[in-house]
């Protein structure tokens, strides 16, 4: 049955928020006195059970430095492992204002679109001191963190859970991030899909799918 309901269900990083701060991973790989490039691939093939939330985050560095053959010890996991897993959360803090208050826009009385939520693959801890730093997200419809609903993009899961969540119909929702695997996914379960690389360009986007608004009567 044809819905109603628009919801733009954005992704966080390389959409509301920024990418990870540039030289952060070289300063973590110094902490571990291992080579940023050595670091960088241990931090990637280690972090997709963190970010769907099988591990917390002493396992996950503790894969990390095990990878990286570095012995961890009890002074290590007291001293190195929350230093690291600060440093990380630090990293991913930076948001984009001007997409913030876009976001914030689409949910006022004469726009079109009736709700607006979010789905981020980001660790647990990270999403609650994500949560506590950005009071903006609190105003949002629903927000999905992939270590907390324990599936992460593009996994098929993640894109259920919304649904269900919001208990709306796939087709209600345009999914906006800015990787294609991930829109892809999204609209492999009915969602609509944007791949985002600008503000004004989504703006378009969204002027087109929304119905047209009839003016208001006096």
């Amino acid at each position: 049955m044809p819905s109603d309901r628009h919801i733009v269900l954005f992704d966080l990083f390389g959409v509301i928020a920024r990418h990870q701060r540039p030289g952060a991973l070289a300063k973590m790989a110094a902490r571990c006195h291992a080579p940023t490039d050595a670091f960088t691939t241990a931090y990637w093939a280690c972090r997709p059970p963190y970010d769907a939330g099988r591990q917390s985050a002493p396992e996950y560095w503790t894969a990390v430095l095990r990878s990286l053959s570095v012995d961890v010890g009890l002074d290590v996991e007291a001293d190195t492992i929350e230093e690291l897993r600060l440093a990380d959360i630090d990293s991913w803090s930076r948001v984009d204002n001007r997409m913030v208050a876009y976001a914030q826009s689409l949910r006022q009385p004469l726009c079109a679109v009736t709700e607006v939520a979010l789905l981020s693959n980001i660790p647990s801890d990270h999403a609650d001191a994500f949560l506590a730093a950005q009071p903006w997200l609190h105003t949002l419809d629903h927000v999905a963190f992939s270590g907390k609903i324990k599936a992460a993009k593009p996994a098929p899961a993640a894109f259920h859970h919304c649904v269900i969540a919001m208990r709306a119909a796939p087709a209600d929702f345009l999914f906006v991030d800015d990787r294609e695997e991930n829109v892809r996914a999204a609209q492999a379960v009915g969602m609509n899909g944007h791949v985002f690389t600008g503000r004004d360009e989504l703006a378009a986007v969204i002027d087109t799918w929304l119905p047209t608004r009839r003016p208001t009567r006096k």
